[in-house]
């Protein structure tokens, strides 16, 4: 039996029957378009986001089959918070806030691809992707939560004894708008603070061309 694979990077959902696809399966003797309906089909739960596939066909009796992987852990941490991108400044700008389950979730499908042994080991790598990101969990800082994970306290969820209580979309959004509120109002006073120094020059480059115009 000879195989041939084919790798692809493709928009979840929205595969097209162009390169590098359709022109590799077309030797092969492969209609391009009932693969990439199968295509969109495994991946229209990743939509908005960049996900590999492979399609491994036998040369000799035209079967194929598909394969998909899972796009990297900080698309799904994304996904999940509703955001375009992580913080630019990690330590000083949270951009979300997540619920370890959640977290769990992201762990879970990126099982396969991980290099972890096991799930408590998969968590963490997600929250330390999260670290990186900007991304508060339950509240917290993910370095709070990863020393939470080895301590136990969440192997119930982890290890599929308690199911998890993932948030709706309403509910999603709810989250959001909380914490962009919460951001609003921690940046306030900040820019209070900016607006008092820059009266404060206003007033005394003032006083000095008065002065001086009184001269």
């Amino acid at each position: 039996m000879a195989e041939k694979t084919i790798s692809a990077l493709v928009e979840g959902g929205k595969a097209t029957p162009g390169p590098p696809i359709g022109p590799a399966l077309g030797p092969l003797g492969i209609n391009a378009g009932k693969v990439v309906a199968e295509i969109n089909e495994k991946t229209k739960g990743f939509a908005g986001m960049t996900v590999p596939v492979k399609i491994i066909v036998d040369t000799s009796t035209k079967e194929y089959r598909i394969e998909v992987g899972t796009p990297p852990v900080s698309a799904l941490i994304k996904k999940e918070a509703g955001v375009q991108k992580g913080s630019g400044k990690a330590k000083e700008v949270k951009v979300a806030d997540l619920k370890i389950d959640q977290i769990i979730k992201i762990a879970m499908a990126k099982y396969d691809a991980s290099l972890a042994t096991d799930m408590r080991k998969h968590v963490k790598e997600v929250l330390g992707t999260c670290v990186s990101m900007g991304v508060l969990v339950n509240g917290k800082d993910p370095k709070e939560v990863i020393k939470e994970v080895d301590e136990g306290l969440y192997d119930d969820k982890i290890f599929g004894r308690k199911e998890l209580e993932l948030p709706s979309e309403k509910e999603l959004a709810e989250m959001r708008k909380r914490f962009e509120a919460a951001q609003k109002k921690e940046e306030a006073p900040e820019k209070g603070k900016k607006a008092s120094k820059k009266a404060l020059k206003a007033k005394a480059a003032l006083a000095k061309k008065t002065e001086e115009a009184a001269f």
